[in-house]
């Protein structure tokens, strides 16, 4: 038996609620996260292999443990390389350094501008550079999202095809080596699926929101954690920017019970093999549609959507191109959106190419084709919680039912992240206190020398 610890905060065999999903932060933030992860679970999980999500607990007290209880730690990553993920990318290294198993890295990827100078550098390249190190020698190489993260590692001094080769998003690989999209007919019927960003620039914004217009059946799925808890209690808003980025109970498509959110992957691609269309400028929302076979348009906003798009030749339109006068329909006309089919093939055995470097046994170690799938048959038994609606669309009942089970699991949680930080505070002030005295202390006996002198 083979014991597998993977970085996630949700296995795809848990079904949370919606209240334990917001209050333990189970999606990391943005539940796209949770397609790469459960690709990972899917590619590993064999009749003689457990995994087990760490649930986000990468304390490097935790070593011990580890090294006890698993063979190997696969972390899948997103655009860890950033600023904001400094302190968690430091917690991963003093971990890492201490485990004595085998630990690989998949699919981590910089977070940067659309056209990043990485001659400039960042402030984190000594974290990244660290992190990476440590990485390597648990591991053979580390598998990178796209080319301009294979560039900026190489800027750091590590060399592509030996430390760091790009494999792109395991959750292209999530049904294997064939991508089928199907070929249908869009029209202004048709249901599609929309996404987006609310970081993508205001244009982009415009776009969808005529896109929207051109195609009253949509379906409008969030993916941050602070959409969830809108959607399932009614607030507070996500942002007030006076963009047309769906950010309010009161707008329309909130109002006329437009919104999905999703709690986990099943049930996404289950929705989202209906439509006829997805588009937006959220990266999972539109990859989750392709693994689906979903003809799917996606509008990268930054380097980390950007490399990905190339890479795995994501049907798309660029930001830059968009003008007032883009309609979705006309992009829809001229759009290829078999273009990921051409790419799956020789971008899969090059991903089936990294595991098996690293000594990562999997489902495909025999054929491309297995025809038993464990994940498969576990993940059938499972009842997965539906998707959210907008409490705007439910019945008093509903609303009620939702109002009394988050808002007293939320007041508890905050009593308690309360008590914590007041242990903390009393802790400083002892250490302060013990401190002072010694100064004190420190500084009678100096004058008591000098009166004797």
């Amino acid at each position: 038996m083979k014991n597998i610890l993977i970085r996630s905060n949700l296995s795809p065999f848990d079904t949370f609620d919606a209240t334990k999903v917001i209050l333990e932060n189970s999606i990391g933030g943005n539940v796209g996260n949770l397609v790469y992860q459960y690709s990972v679970f899917r590619t590993f999980l064999k009749e003689n292999t457990t995994i087990t999500p760490d649930y986000y607990d990468f304390n490097p007290s935790r070593a011990d443990e580890i090294n006890e209880k698993y063979d190997c730690y696969v972390i899948p990553l997103a655009d860890a390389f950033r600023q904001s993920f400094v302190p968690s990318l430091r917690k991963y290294t003093q971990l890492i350094k201490k485990l004595k198993i085998p630990v690989v890295v998949i699919g981590v990827g910089l977070r940067a501008p659309f056209e990043p100078d990485l001659n400039k550098g960042f402030d984190f390249d000594n974290d990244v550079k660290n992190f990476v190190s440590a990485v390597l020698e648990k591991s053979n190489m580390i598998g990178l999202r796209g080319e301009i993260t294979s560039d900026y590692l190489s800027q750091l001094g590590f060399k592509e095809g030996v430390d760091h080769t790009v494999i792109g998003c395991p959750s292209m690989y999530t049904f294997g080596r064939e991508l089928n999209i199907r070929n249908t007919s869009i029209t202004k019927d048709s249901m599609v699926t929309v996404n987006s960003s609310p970081l993508s620039p205001r244009h982009v914004h415009d776009f969808i929101h005529r896109g929207m217009k051109e195609y009253s059946n949509h379906y409008f799925i969030p993916q941050w954690k602070k959409e969830l808890l809108m959607t399932y209690v009614g607030a507070p808003s996500v942002r007030d920017d006076n963009t047309k980025y769906p950010q309010k109970m009161s707008d329309k498509v909130y109002m006329e019970n437009r919104v999905r959110y999703f709690l986990n992957v099943k049930t996404w691609i289950d929705f989202i093999k209906k439509a006829d269309l997805s588009f937006g400028a959220r990266l999972h929302g539109n990859i989750t549609a392709t693994i689906s076979g979903t003809p799917s348009l996606i509008i990268p906003k930054d380097a980390r959507m950007r490399e990905l798009t190339n890479y795995h030749g994501l049907t798309h339109i660029w930001a830059g191109d968009i003008t007032e006068d883009t309609k979705l329909s006309d992009v829809i006309e001229k759009s290829d959106f078999h273009s990921p089919e051409k790419k799956q093939a020789q971008n899969f055995d090059h991903f089936i190419d990294f595991l098996n470097k690293n000594n990562l046994d999997h489902i495909y170690k025999e054929t491309n084709n297995p025809a038993h799938i464990p994940f498969d048959k576990q993940l059938a038994l499972v009842d997965h919680q539906s998707p959210v609606h907008p409490i705007s669309g439910c019945s008093v009942e509903e609303m009620v039912t939702r109002w009394e089970r988050y808002y007293p699991a939320a007041n508890i949680k905050q009593d308690q992240q309360l008590k914590n930080q007041q242990k903390k505070i009393k802790k400083l002030e002892g250490n302060l206190n013990r401190k002072s005295v010694r100064a004190t202390l420190k500084a009678a006996n100096f004058i008591a020398e000098m009166k004797r002198k």
